[in-house]
């Protein structure tokens, strides 16, 4: 048994949509995934390792970075029908947009605010529209036409390349302070399970594709 803590939007977003590939090439091991929202503790709760998102900082934990992430404006195709009506940011000062509240807190994550300064828009009204504390949930309001969401692109990514959400003006982006980091106890890190899985969640991160 393997036990692995992520949040849930990433197991959602990322994992489970290629976690079929590290079962298929470990049958042995079974996979017990603990989602949580809150950091865990690794021995309290026998956790082996997990992804964290953040400044790579975790008393007790080695943390090996996985990814780092920029973040942008996407919407579904089904918002683009209508000629011009997203052609320049200050367009957006027009639709609902959709907050991701899951990182408050952490100071210097990318909000709205900062998108539309980044994008030389002034007095955007950044504020108003649909606020969500899940990363997932932010995607799938998007993906059902509820808003345009500021989206984390490791958490996009797959909706982008599957046509489910379209990336709006990519020339402004912002680059995301934190990142995903593999953590683990360090006198744990030469357990062939760990190592493996580890190994596999590089190996992940450089494919990209969860259909490659």
């Amino acid at each position: 048994m393997l036990t692995v803590t992520v949040s849930p939007a990433f197991a959602a977003k990322w994992l489970l949509p290629r976690i079929d590939r590290f079962q298929a090439a470990w049958p042995d091991t079974d996979v017990r995934l603990d989602t949580n929202h809150k950091p865990v503790d690794f021995v309290a709760q026998g956790v082996d390792i997990g992804v964290r998102y953040g400044a790579g900082n975790w008393p007790g934990l080695a943390a090996d970075k996985l990814m780092e992430e920029q973040v942008y404006p996407v919407c579904s195709p089904t918002l683009l029908r209508t000629p011009d009506r997203l052609g320049k940011p200050a367009d957006l000062t027009g639709e609902t947009l959709i907050h991701d509240l899951s990182m408050e807190g952490h100071g210097g994550f990318p909000t709205w605010a900062h998108w539309f300064a980044l994008a030389g828009v002034g007095d955007p009204g950044a504020a108003r529209g649909l606020r969500i504390n899940n990363s997932a949930a932010v995607l799938q309001a998007a993906i059902d036409g509820h808003g345009v969401a500021l989206a984390r692109g490791a958490m996009a990514r797959d909706d982008v390349r599957a046509g489910r959400l379209v990336p709006l003006f990519p020339q402004v982006s912002c680059t995301s302070p934190l990142a995903y980091y593999v953590v683990y106890r360090p006198e744990c890190a030469a357990l062939p399970k760990l190592a493996a899985f580890r190994d596999w969640l590089f190996a992940e991160a450089a494919r990209g594709d969860p259909e490659a």
